[in-house]
């Protein structure tokens, strides 16, 4: 047969079988759209949020109007959410919208007076000299962390800035961090200029001086260099969302309700990196900056219930919009509900990096939206740090308000791991904890009257009653515990505690005093399949247990304790060194 005659029949069959005349009409398109970007940008409408709710899971929801939906996807998200037969139309990537001549047309080098005018966005090798430049022209006050690298092997950078910078004081720490979204880029120019600027102002701005002395400040600009350099080193000309595997950063960490791997992707290694920068640093604050809207976002966005917090964080979230609003132009922070909203009120989403940091490592963290516009024109990065610098300090200051202070032990005045409690209001992870080696603990709260409650393995827990908080004021509660070697056995903690969580695999278990007979250990993996078990006989006298399951890999895991008198299931997160 001539190559002519196979055609023939290879036409008449796609023509009278319609499943492949289908395929054929789908499937070249979808190949079409992935060949130079692995993400695809659109929107389309819904008629109720519950059909936003449905397609969170497989497509990055990137904000909504209405009924209007404006998303992306990576290929597989893609073929999966035209399944649901919603109408679409297909979008100008952002990334691609302002030609590369103009994001490069400033010189990177333009000085006025001592500072440099950011107004340009730099190459990766200069972001790089930049960073290393801070540390090294203020090596007092700046020090420059590596929290890891991105698939490509790009250095995921933070500075710290305090004081005493090589140490670990009795301080709150704040991160900022941006571009956790590649193309969403206002919030990377605007970090490098918020680290010149502190750097500059210290010693000669009394806010920025008694800032520095008093907090631990951590700034990350750039969170997924694959993304915002994927047109290359060059130029932010081209950048995408995702990172270079076109997985959505802002969906890959573990979520309070859908457990480990919430887009049934794999950790990417910059997710990884920021698990274990949060491990360990035990952050009071964090912000994480977006682009695309302009709204101060709170948790919970995976939950629709409120988090004990709620009252605070409508106060912080309108303290940072108003702020805005008075120094921006008109309109400007006005978005959603004028400028604040709830995560989940507005859509859902699940692995996002702001649920993981608040449940997970029990801080605060908001997603802040500067610019409706997601890659800023270099002409208005400039105004826009006027429109947003005095809310990017007001917060920093938050980090010292509510109640904070030093737990130690009251014979040898050594400082104490403790977990602070809130009783009747505490819950979903908003309690905090005293960390070594100061023993500091910062909990931000609304103002209130509340019995706050210090508990730690081998000391009797203390409880504060009346404990009287105001907005924009600290509350210093410092605290002095007994060990269990000076008292009454009978009065140590009621709960079990097992600690550090999250830990590296060796932890100890603490089971309340007076307990004796059997006891069941269940380690469970976020599948809730189980993974490690032990029986243990409790002794009245010393029910303090260590538990090696070093032979786990890190993740979130369940753990089950069971005997006749107790009965509890709690979280555990093993962590990498």
């Amino acid at each position: 047969m001539n190559r002519y005659g196979f055609l023939f029949i290879l036409l008449f069959f796609v023509s009278v079988n319609p499943y492949s005349r289908a395929q054929n009409s789908v499937f070249p398109k979808v190949d079409n759209l992935f060949m130079e970007r692995g993400e695809v940008y659109f929107k389309f409408s819904v008629t109720s949020p519950d059909e936003i709710n449905s397609l969170t899971h497989i497509i990055s929801i990137d904000k909504v109007n209405g009924n209007e939906v404006f998303a992306y996807a990576n290929k597989k998200g893609f073929i999966q959410f035209r399944k649901s037969n919603h109408p679409y139309k297909i979008l100008p990537a952002p990334g691609l919208l302002i030609p590369g001549s103009e994001l490069t047309r400033f010189s990177p080098f333009l000085k006025s007076g001592s500072k440099t005018v950011w107004n340009f966005y730099p190459t990766y090798e200069q972001f790089l000299d930049y960073m290393v430049g801070f540390a090294a022209g203020h090596p007092d006050i700046c020090n420059l962390d590596t929290i890891g690298t991105s698939v490509q092997g790009r250095l995921l950078l933070a500075v710290k800035i305090s004081d005493n910078v090589h140490q670990q004081e009795a301080e709150p720490r704040v991160l900022y961090t941006a571009a956790i979204h590649g193309d969403e880029t206002g919030g990377y120019v605007l970090m490098l200029h918020l680290i010149d600027y502190l750097l500059l102002s210290y010693g000669s701005d009394q806010r920025i001086t008694d800032l520095i002395n008093s907090t631990e400040i951590f700034i990350n600009p750039l969170a997924n260099p694959d993304g915002t350099y994927f047109g290359g080193n060059n130029s932010v000309f081209g950048a995408t969302r995702y990172n270079a595997n076109f997985i959505d950063l802002n969906r890959n960490y573990p979520d309070p309700k859908l457990g480990l791997h919430p887009d049934n992707e794999a950790w990417q290694p910059e997710t990884m990196a920021f698990m274990t920068y949060g491990q360990n640093n035990h952050f009071t604050l964090s912000a994480n900056f977006h682009g695309g809207s302009e709204v101060f976002n709170y948790p919970w966005d995976t939950w629709e219930k409120l988090t004990p917090d709620d009252s605070w964080w409508q106060f912080v979230g309108r303290q940072w919009a108003d702020t805005a609003q008075k120094y921006g132009s008109m309109g400007y922070f006005t978005d959603v509900n004028n400028g604040i909203t709830n995560g989940h009120a507005w859509y859902e989403i699940n692995g996002g990096r702001q649920d993981y940091m608040n449940y997970w490592h029990h801080c605060r963290e908001a997603t802040v939206e500067i610019s409706n516009i997601k890659l800023l024109p270099t002409n208005q990065l400039d105004s826009f740090w006027l429109y947003n610098y005095t809310s990017f300090l007001n917060y920093i200051e938050q980090s010292h308000f509510g109640v904070n202070g030093l737990v130690t032990d009251s014979i040898t005045g050594q400082p104490v791991f403790s977990r602070v409690f809130i009783n009747n209001h505490d819950e979903d992870s908003s309690d905090v904890f005293s960390y070594l080696p100061s023993g500091f603990f910062a909990r931000p709260v609304f103002e209130g009257t509340y019995d706050i409650t210090f508990s730690s393995p081998s000391y009797f827990s203390k409880t504060f009653n009346n404990v009287v908080i105001n907005n924009g004021q600290p509350t210093t509660l410092n605290v002095q515990m007994k060990p269990y070697s000076h008292g009454k056995t009978e009065e140590a903690i009621s709960k079990v505690m097992i600690y550090p969580n999250p830990g590296s695999g060796i932890f100890k278990l603490m089971i309340p005093f007076g307990k004796k007979g059997n006891c069941i250990i269940k380690i469970m993996n976020g599948l809730g399949k189980e993974v490690y078990s032990e029986n243990l006989i409790l002794n009245s006298d010393n029910n303090l247990y260590n538990l090696n399951l070093n032979g786990l890999s890190s993740g979130l895991y369940f753990f089950n304790i069971i005997s006749q008198k107790i009965s509890l299931t709690d979280k555990l997160i093993i962590c990498d060194d």
